[in-house]
């Protein structure tokens, strides 16, 4: 590969959220939907299972291609003391969890996974997020819910929008990784597989 041209970039991911995050930092990245399997294994804890889906969701894709290609895979897991808090799916679900998750503190784990097709060596980790809920009224709740869709969003609630207003307290080391795609962590990776940036 020229030193001059980057290899060809692809989101293992159909997530809206990841792809607007990627173009950012690699507005040509293509985009693949990996079938993977996002049932949690056994026993498995959600930092083990963040990790294993990212990486499983590209060796799917990377699998697909011939030539080089430098493939991102990533999933989000998060929880509340002991309570897994996955997408929702149903208004009736979001209000549940953000009750439950109210005046508490929920953490979210980001995996990701770069993966090389070239030699089918990755990378891998999980960034976690630490959220304060603050102590929420169902009213509230379920005004929030009626006024963002948050059914396919981690959680119940979205900090890049409206959620925002029902935290207290956001700490961890990539904003990015709490709205599904660690950008801080991705960079590091890709320059080490030659990718430049800026």
């Amino acid at each position: 590969m020229s030193s001059e041209v980057n290899p060809t970039i692809v989101l293992a991911s159909t997530s809206i959220y990841r792809q607007e995050l990627l173009k950012r930092i690699c507005p040509d990245a293509q985009i693949e939907s990996p079938r993977v399997d996002e049932t949690p294994l056994d026993q498995e804890s959600t930092i083990a299972c963040a990790e294993r889906l990212s990486i499983a969701k590209a060796r799917f894709v990377a699998e697909q291609k011939t030539g080089r290609h430098i493939i991102i895979g990533s999933d989000q897991v998060a929880e509340c003391e002991g309570r897994w808090l996955s997408k929702p799916g149903t208004p009736d679900n979001a209000v549940n969890q953000l009750e439950h998750a109210s005046g508490k503190t929920a953490f979210f784990h980001t995996g990701l996974c770069v993966w090389d097709t070239n030699t089918n060596r990755y990378h891998s980790e999980v960034i976690s997020t630490k959220v304060r809920f603050r102590v929420l009224e169902i009213s509230e709740i379920e005004r929030y819910v009626a006024a963002e869709d948050v059914l396919g969003c981690a959680g119940s609630a979205k900090s890049e929008g409206l959620g925002i207003t029902l935290l207290d307290s956001i700490l961890g080391p990539d904003p990015t990784a709490l709205v599904g795609l660690p950008l801080i962590a991705l960079s590091k990776m890709l320059r080490s597989y030659g990718v430049r940036l800026p």
